[in-house]
């Protein structure tokens, strides 16, 4: 069974679009206070044995809180896995009701200046640094001068995938190598019982000895809250999670959970699922533009 991460999505910047999101953080959406409860929550994960943290340059200030968090704990880079995320750009300013809250550029440009940015916060723990949601569309998989720059970069390098063609994207990655070597070895890609599409592509790619992580396990909190949840019982996250790490490619599930009360309530999964109803779930599947068009008109709060 796969273990479970903390993705720090929800905790590095003062909007997000999971349901509640606002509710979850509280008026106070300071620096200082998102620091303290990104701490908070980061200490609720490595008390429940959570040894796997990701974060992005994108997600507001969450390498930097991150970083500080380690520091602080006195965590070694050897008792932790610490992944990030470079080819989005925050743009809100710490603002919540912004058009455009963070920019895409693959390009080899971006990843020169946003590599350094990553390594100055996280440099001794970072195990793993991905393209952030790769698509077909963004150019980086034919891309060689970047493919060939974070070849240089001496850390593992992985992709994470996003839109409803996220198997092809994963399936033309395996492809990509540098002279004769994978370039990838990781994968991040958005699976839960409403978006299971990319299940064949991920176990692909850990038939090719890649590391599989799930994220948005709860559909950004459509499978805790609201009609979808309703459907999956009295503890809705915990039997979606639950599903998620069961599935046989998964290696590390993320949790994106806001506050400690709700990663305690995500951790029950490991140990105190409620039995699982294939029919049920399987009524709850989505079409992939369907599931990714409703995720593009959610807002941020």
């Amino acid at each position: 069974m796969a273990a479970f991460g903390l993705g720090l999505a929800a905790l590095g910047r003062p909007g997000y679009l999971t349901i509640d999101h606002a509710v979850d953080i509280g008026p106070n959406r300071s620096v200082e206070g998102l620091r303290e409860r990104c701490y908070q929550v980061c200490d609720a994960a490595w008390e429940g044995g959570i040894r796997w943290f990701d974060a992005a340059r994108s997600y507001g200030r969450a390498e930097e809180f991150l970083a500080g968090w380690l520091t602080d704990r006195g965590v070694t880079p050897e008792h932790v896995m610490v992944s990030s995320k470079w080819g989005y750009t925050y743009t809100a300013d710490w603002k919540v009701d912004v058009e455009v809250p963070e920019v895409k550029d693959h390009s080899a440009a971006a990843l020169a200046r946003q590599w350094p940015e990553t390594r100055t916060l996280l440099g001794p723990w970072l195990r793993l640094y991905q393209v952030h949601s790769a698509t077909l569309e963004s150019g980086i998989l034919g891309d060689a001068r970047t493919q060939r720059a974070l070849a240089r970069l001496g850390v593992p390098v992985g992709l994470s995938v996003s839109g409803p063609r996220q198997a092809e994207t994963v399936r033309r990655a395996l492809d990509v190598a540098i002279d004769g070597a994978p370039l990838f070895s990781a994968v991040q890609a958005t699976w839960n019982l409403l978006e299971t599409s990319v299940g064949p592509a991920l176990a692909e790619a850990k038939s090719a000895g890649w590391t599989v992580i799930v994220k948005e396990a709860l559909a950004n909190g459509r499978l805790a809250a609201g009609n979808a949840a309703a459907t999956l019982g009295e503890r809705p996250d915990v039997t979606a999670l639950a599903v998620a790490l069961a599935q046989p490619w998964a290696d590390v599930v993320l949790l994106g959970a806001a506050t400690g009360a709700q990663l305690r309530s995500n951790l029950t999964a490991l140990h105190d699922a409620p039995p699982i109803d294939g029919e049920r779930l399987a009524s709850l599947v989505r079409d992939p533009q369907v599931y990714w068009s409703e995720r593009a008109a959610m807002p941020w709060t």
